[in-house]
């Protein structure tokens, strides 16, 4: 037990004696470490001082380098500013000695144009005295000449503006007819060639519809079952179909009248649908107008079509579509208007595309350009204004609303086309057998055409030729010389356009002659 106690004993005290010893090895060597560190230190500090007094010196030098290269800097550009003064120095004096010079030039101009004044004023006032003495002889001359003349001179200036005006009066209207000549002659050939391929290539009926107001009868006894019972079958008719139904002596007819052509057309077909069935009473009549009204409203939607596929104008309003078809049961001057329309649309077509135009538009136009006649018994209103109404209303272009309603000159035309309408329809309407008219309406409008003119100063005669398509005006010629001959012709076109309704257009030829008669014994 000893034993292990001395055993353990000694195991502690050799242990504490090993750690003693560490303990001084380790301080031994920190210590060593420790004194090799403060070498190090100090040779560190001592090459740090060395490299900063090396440096001290570089910067000491650069700074002695960079102080002389800014002084040499510094007096090379003293020297130059030096130079620069001495040059501006120079020039003010230079400029200061042509001051100098200009100020004793302007002396010497001040002294020169006050010299001037002086002679300006002595003459002016010489002048005054010429001027006044001048005015004294003018006044002396003007005098003898009125005693020598006989007349004021006022009266003078008034003959003498009088011939002046007579002879440029003269001047231009041998320039205006001059120019009127070369225009013409260039235009003519122009539109004739187009007029003429027009017509060539517009191919149509010259048989003219005519709306039919007269119903065949069977026999006498078919009047007597129209009129009814006490007049019911006839009062029921005309209050259906808003016509009048006249039932006269004339032979197994009957005439309807009224003023709208649809109107006419139901009670037409209703007198013939009677007819053919023999059931005459009013609530046939009744059911027969309602029926008819519908079939032919849907004629009319067709023919509105087919006028449409014929002109090949596509795209229209579903309402102008209907209009167009309604311009099938009216007429002027005997001419079915549908037709014309469609005869206008082609020549407009044919004209604009000579022109470079657009054809469609053209044609589009030309179509449609009476469709107000489809409504002028409804409305009041020109049916060329309505016409342009209807137009904006549907949705055409301004330029075919326009051109549809200046055609008759009731508005003031804003494009080619509608120049190209207006020929267009004088052209289907001036056809032979296009149109026809009463012979008290004929008869009428050429003593109308001859009494205007008649009414201007210096006619002798004039003779309504062409069956009023031409006018030849008679003039005197001791009171119209040949060039107020053509402003003669010019004011006469102008007051038949304004004064008198024709189709197409009326030619005027001023004639003035003068005849030398001689009798040979």
């Amino acid at each position: 037990m000893l034993t292990m106690y001395y055993t353990i004993g000694g195991g502690i005290v050799g242990l504490f004696l090993g750690v003693v010893v560490t303990i001084f090895i380790v301080r031994i060597r920190a210590n060593s470490i420790l004194s090799r560190a403060h070498r190090e230190f100090a040779q560190k500090v001592t090459d740090a001082e060395r490299e900063s007094a090396a440096i001290i010196r570089d910067a000491k030098t650069r700074a002695r380098e960079i102080e002389l290269e800014m002084r040499q800097k510094m007096e090379a550009e003293g020297r130059e500013m030096r130079r620069e003064v001495a040059n501006l120095e120079k020039r003010i004096q230079a400029k200061e000695e042509a001051i100098e010079k200009r100020a004793e030039a302007l002396d010497k101009t001040a002294i020169q144009l006050s010299t001037q004044e002086r002679e300006l004023v002595t003459r002016e006032k010489q002048l005054d005295k010429e001027r006044e003495r001048i005015i004294a002889l003018q006044q002396e001359q003007v005098k003898r000449l009125e005693t020598i003349a006989g007349m004021t001179s006022e009266q003078a200036k008034k003959e003498l503006f009088t011939m002046l005006e007579t002879e440029v009066k003269r001047d231009c209207a041998l320039q205006l007819k001059r120019i009127e000549e070369e225009l013409k002659e260039e235009a003519d050939k122009r539109a004739k060639w187009i007029i003429g391929e027009a017509i060539q290539r517009c191919a149509v009926d010259h048989v003219a519809e005519t709306t039919v107001t007269v119903v065949s009868l069977p026999n006498e006894e078919m009047k007597g079952r129209i009129i009814g019972r006490e007049g019911r079958n006839i009062r029921t008719l005309e209050n259906a179909t808003g016509v009048n139904i006249i039932i006269d002596d004339t032979p197994e007819a009957v005439i309807i009248s009224g003023f709208d052509p649809i109107r006419r057309q139901v009670a037409k077909l209703v007198l013939e649908r009677m007819i053919q069935d023999g059931r005459i009473h009013p609530a046939r009549i009744e059911e027969l107008v309602e029926k008819i009204t519908e079939e032919l409203n849907q004629t009319i939607r067709e023919r509105g079509e087919e006028a449409c596929l014929e002109a090949d104008v596509h795209g229209l309003h579903p309402e102008i579509i209907k209009l167009l078809g309604k311009l099938s049961f009216r007429t002027s001057y005997g001419q079915n208007v549908l037709r014309h329309s469609i005869e206008v649309s082609h020549l407009t077509g044919i004209m604009a595309a000579e022109l470079g135009l657009n054809v469609q538009e053209a044609k589009r136009a030309g179509l449609i350009h009476d469709i107000g006649k489809a409504l002028t018994h409804e409305v009041e209103g020109a049916h060329a204004v309505l016409g342009h109404d209807l137009a904006k209303r549907y949705g055409e272009s301004e330029t075919i609303a326009n051109a549809i309603g200046a055609h008759h000159g009731d508005m003031p035309s804003n494009s080619i086309l509608a120049v190209l309408i207006q020929s267009a329809d004088a052209m289907s309407a001036s056809r032979p057998g296009a149109r026809s008219e009463s012979l008290q309406i004929y008869l009428k409008r050429l003593e109308q055409l001859e009494s205007i003119c008649n009414s201007f100063s210096g006619v002798e005669k004039a003779f309504a030729i062409q069956a009023g398509r031409e006018v030849r005006v008679m003039v005197q010629p001791n009171q119209i010389s040949d060039a107020e001959a053509a402003l003669l012709a010019r004011d006469l076109a102008r007051k038949i356009e304004a004064e008198l309704t024709y189709p197409g257009q009326i030619r005027v030829t001023v004639v003035r002659e003068t005849r030398a008669v001689e009798t040979a014994k």
